[in-house]
């Protein structure tokens, strides 16, 4: 069994393990996360370290898959895989045998494809992503690099989400919407069109939250 290194140690990161276990092609070897919080235990896994232990680990082990959340901003997350990347280290993708991908689907490097969530015919999944419980994406879906689909979001057939967005749990996104990069989709709201410009939308039918 391959070893891997988790990035982040918080929520995200309870339900990332479980996962793994589940999945159990890998073992964890230990948990990086802030300075403070170094010995402490996640489910039993011990937090061995921060983000500047990276380039040493990845000549030990070299798998990682980055546990931090990602809700407002995938800032954080692209850090961390540029330093992952930059060192030479694995981002492999991580799939719950609880989930259902179709064997037509693209999914790249990173990306977590989290219980009871259905990746359907033709899907284009990018780098780190997280595909979270029980969301839906549908046929022909094309998903740009460092998203989250959040739970039980529905993304409908021959959807195109741009980098860096958010889509928010139980939300939906109608077919053949194109949704422009670093879009925030609220919890519960309903695109049926594609808007003009990239904020933050909200409502059923979704409207664009008044910029201050």
């Amino acid at each position: 069994m391959e070893q891997i290194i988790l990035i982040g140690g918080g929520g995200h990161c309870l339900s990332c393990i479980d996962v793994l276990r589940l999945e159990n092609k890998y073992e964890i070897v230990g948990i990086l996360d802030t300075p403070d919080k170094i010995g402490n235990t996640l489910l039993g896994i011990k937090v061995i370290g921060t983000d500047e232990d990276i380039p040493g680990l990845v000549n030990k082990y070299k798998n990682f898959l980055i546990t931090v959340g990602q809700i407002k901003s995938s800032e954080k997350r692209i850090r961390i895989f540029n330093i992952v990347k930059q060192n030479g280290g694995i981002l492999p993708v991580i799939v719950s045998p609880k989930a259902y991908v179709s064997p037509s689907a693209l999914i790249e490097q990173g990306t977590i494809i989290m219980h009871n969530s259905l990746i359907n015919a033709k899907a284009v999944i990018g780098k780190n992503c997280i595909i979270n419980t029980g969301a839906l994406v549908e046929h022909e879906v094309m998903i740009g690099d460092f998203c989250h689909i959040s739970t039980h979001a529905t993304v409908n057939g021959q959807v195109t989400i741009g980098k860096n967005s958010f889509i928010g749990s139980n939300s939906v996104i109608a077919n053949n919407v194109s949704l422009p990069d670093d879009i925030i989709v609220a919890a519960g709201a309903c695109i049926f069109k594609t808007p003009e410009k990239s904020g933050t939308f909200f409502g059923n039918p979704a409207k664009k939250s008044l910029e201050k």
